[in-house]
């Protein structure tokens, strides 16, 4: 594809920077990358991981990928095996995981595996992106790879089979339902992590961009708007009152991913941030450094996102939170308030700030159940 000496590369009407040795800490969400630091720094976590794997169903899942779908190859699906030797090749991740397409009419792609990685697309997803909004998919698979979240994700699927087979036993799903949840939540941080990856091995926002919408809006690009599609994560975030806010919470719970709007949202914020500048200019950490990452940095890193997203969001609920950090008084009438509806009138005291109604009837922002996000 190159010299190989690393730097720019040369493609069809398009330059596109590699990054040699990269460290997937370069990309990672912080909350994501505090909790991959743990737990690589954790003595004796891969023995028990390789413990776990022979307990999950790692090899029927390779033999039903084999036998029943359409393996990427010269052969097969030529254009998506150059996409993915490409995104290997720029974010320098040296074996190339095995690659499938099966039939599926949902739009997805997840990366799996517990000794090696295994990237699968639905034909949902490769007959609804272009080729520059699929390279930036085949890119946020290679960076689930690159980061390890393969392992992560093969754990969460078992899991969640789990938490469904035992349900009838009371203390057994509920313990079961604990780590699903605490693993969904680590896990839609790592899809903001994977879709930077995407960005940097694409390196074109508006594909990206594009993408993401079709997710949400389906092939009808000429009736979408980026703009305004941007402007749904904002009204999102600050749209209704503490009522919405407790169903955000509860609509995202069951989601490995976030919301398509916000994922939008999150990666543009990233691609005009300093960060993401200091990558495209040859700045960021390499992988020979990982040993040497300090867990300590990276949970101060992680802390300090949650402070800054609660310090700038405009959700009502983190007002509120806000305000009981800051020790004002009367919070508890604030909430009954809200609740009762006696803070959405004009004339009521005490109802002022982040807890006002006057948006009730904007219940769009809740989303969807489901969802049918690349993983």
């Amino acid at each position: 594809m190159t010299d190989g000496t690393g730097g720019t590369e040369r493609l069809p009407g398009r330059e596109r920077r590699r990054f040699p040795g990269i460290s997937s800490r370069a990309y990672e969400h912080p909350t994501d990358r505090s909790a991959l630091v743990s737990l690589r720094k954790l003595s004796g976590f891969d023995t028990v991981v390789k413990a776990l794997s022979g307990l999950l169903p790692e090899r029927s899942m390779r033999l039903l990928y084999l036998s029943d779908s359409v393996r990427v190859s010269d052969q097969q699906f030529a254009h998506l095996n150059a996409m993915l030797r490409d995104a290997c090749y720029i974010l320098d991740l040296e074996k190339v995981p095995p690659m499938y397409v099966t039939q599926d009419p949902k739009p997805n792609a997840m990366c799996v595996g517990m000794d090696e990685p295994v990237i699968v697309l639905t034909t949902g997803l490769v007959e609804l992106l272009d080729e520059e909004e699929m390279r930036a998919v085949v890119g946020h698979e290679v960076g689930h790879a690159l980061s390890g979240h393969a392992v992560y994700r093969t754990i969460l699927l078992f899991l969640s089979d789990l938490a469904i087979k035992i349900a009838w036993i009371p203390l057994g799903s509920v313990a079961v339902r604990a780590l699903v949840i605490a693993l969904r939540e680590w896990f839609r941080k790592s899809e903001l992590s994977a879709d930077r990856a995407g960005l940097l091995v694409g390196q074109d926002l508006q594909a990206s961009m594009r993408g993401l919408m079709k997710l949400a809006g389906g092939n009808h690009l000429h009736e979408m708007n980026v703009d305004a599609f941007l402007a749904q994560a904002k009204e999102y975030e600050a749209g209704g009152d503490v009522r919405d806010s407790v169903l955000k919470v509860m609509n995202v719970l069951p989601r490995s991913h976030p919301f398509t709007t916000v994922r939008a949202a999150e990666l543009k914020k990233w691609a005009e941030s300093r960060d993401h500048q200091r990558i495209m200019d040859g700045h960021y950490p390499r992988r020979q450094e990982d040993k040497e990452a300090s867990i300590r940095d990276s949970f101060r890193e992680s802390a300090s996102h949650y402070s800054d997203t609660m310090r700038n969001s405009k959700d009502p609920l983190m007002g509120i939170v806000r305000d009981i950090a800051g020790g004002v008084g009367d919070v508890g009438g604030r909430l009954r308030d809200t609740f009762t509806g006696r803070g959405s009138g004009g004339g009521q005291g005490g109802s002022n700030g982040n807890a006002g109604g006057g948006t009730n009837g904007d219940a769009d922002g809740t989303g969807r159940p489901g969802g049918s996000d690349p993983s």
